[in-house]
């Protein structure tokens, strides 16, 4: 009995502290202030779309569908970023342009042989919006593809208007280095913390207002909003903004698991928990790395061995193969570039031979070679993350007057 008691007491010690609660909606995005008071802000104009599934009011009705039904709206383009439209391609995987089989509006794909709209497809239209779920991390294309769309709009004199939704991992934390622009990218364009600590519209005035993008930028802001709100207490329903960004944990570890992209190891694609566990077929000692992860003591993780299937089509598809995971125990105290900096580091420590950089990759990741220099060094981690605690503070300072939400 007292051994029972004593695994139940360990148990309960890594159960999650911010466990996800059922709630009523209590945000409105951007999409429903639109639709329900500033409908004249597109009313009588030709209004283009850029747009994916978790471009939803919070019944579930599709952005698009809403649109085309408003009056006096002509939904004239759609455009798609990366995993398409309906967001079920994979990653990096190009797409095609195509119809819209619910309404016949065109699609242009801006993951495939264009990265931006057109000229000629923005002369078919007066405005054009963006609504489309973010999770927060410069790594993600989303941003960058409104941002890159926003410019090709600026130039053409299109005004483009923000639809805000969330930042799912708050909205008041910023982690991580800045972008280096030697190593921008469709994965960074811009210089900003690597956990950037804004929604979409914030972002968009934070570049707008610092000079850095040339865009006629307006932002319909959220009802209800706050910035501490993990996405659970939004109340809004969730869509998987990306194939294995599965829920707000996964989306708050992968500012930090993210960088197992840029090196011969599995970030969990194909596996039950994407980014929330990472794996080689080499790795045959997770668990003497495990311990040597947890004897760190970093806040809010717990680390564990494991042994997971991959589906075929990723790397090391096909295979069982042991992995370590990380479950989040404390949201509020989680540093997840931390943990992905250490966890880079106890891993090349003893697989030396096996471990291969992608540097390309790591470096465009990281935003610039810092931490792929850091890994390999005794005690450069230890070095380098209080420098990016010092720029992470730094992008909040510079950043705080483009707040729209308290």
């Amino acid at each position: 009995m007292r051994t029972l008691l004593r695994q139940i007491a360990v148990a309960a010690a890594f159960l999650p502290a911010t466990l996800p609660v059922a709630a009523q909606p209590t945000v409105k995005p951007g999409i429903e202030v639109l639709l329900s008071d500033s409908l004249h802000l597109i009313r009588g104009k030709r209004v283009g779309l850029l747009t994916n599934h978790s471009g939803r009011l919070s019944d579930g009705t599709s952005t698009i569908d809403a649109l085309f039904r408003a009056p006096g709206v002509t939904l004239a383009a759609l455009f798609g970023p990366e995993h398409g439209i309906r967001g079920a391609a994979k990653a990096g995987e190009r797409i095609s342009s195509s119809v819209d089989s619910a309404t016949g509006v065109p699609i242009y794909s801006l993951y495939g042989d264009q990265h931006v709209p057109s000229a000629e497809q923005l002369k078919t239209i007066d405005v054009l919006l963006y609504d489309i779920q973010d999770v927060g991390a410069r790594v993600y294309t989303y941003e960058w593809t409104m941002a890159s769309s926003a410019e090709a709009a600026g130039k053409a004199g299109v005004p483009v208007i923000i639809l805000d939704r969330p930042n799912p991992i708050r909205a008041d934390r910023v982690d991580g280095g800045m972008l280096d622009t030697a190593f921008k990218s469709g994965v960074g364009l811009f210089p900003v913390a690597l956990r950037y600590g804004l929604t979409p519209g914030e972002l968009a005035r934070y570049l707008v207002g610092t000079g850095q993008l040339k865009a006629n930028v307006t932002v319909v802001p959220m009802q209800g909003y706050r910035r501490a709100m993990y996405y659970e207490a939004t109340g809004l329903p969730w869509e998987n903004p990306s194939p294995n960004l599965r829920n707000t944990d996964a989306c708050l570890l992968y500012t930090g698991t993210v960088f197992f992209e840029g090196v011969n190891v599995s970030e969990g694609r194909g596996t039950d928990n994407p980014f929330a566990q990472v794996g080689a077929s080499w790795l045959t000692d997770a668990g003497t790395i495990v311990k040597t992860l947890n004897a760190k003591k970093l806040p809010g993780v717990w680390f564990d061995s494991v042994s997971r299937p991959v589906e075929a089509g990723y790397e090391f598809g096909g295979q069982t193969i042991p992995m370590i995971r990380v479950t989040v125990t404390n949201r509020d105290a989680v540093v997840p570039v931390d943990v992905g900096a250490h966890m880079l580091r106890a891993i090349y420590e003893r697989h030396k031979d096996a471990w291969q950089w992608r540097p390309r990759s790591i470096d465009r990741l990281s935003g610039s070679a810092r931490l792929r220099e850091a890994v390999e060094k005794d005690g450069g981690i230890e070095a380098l993350l209080p420098v990016y605690r010092a720029e992470s503070q730094q992008f909040l300072a510079a950043s705080k007057k483009y707040w729209i939400y308290k």
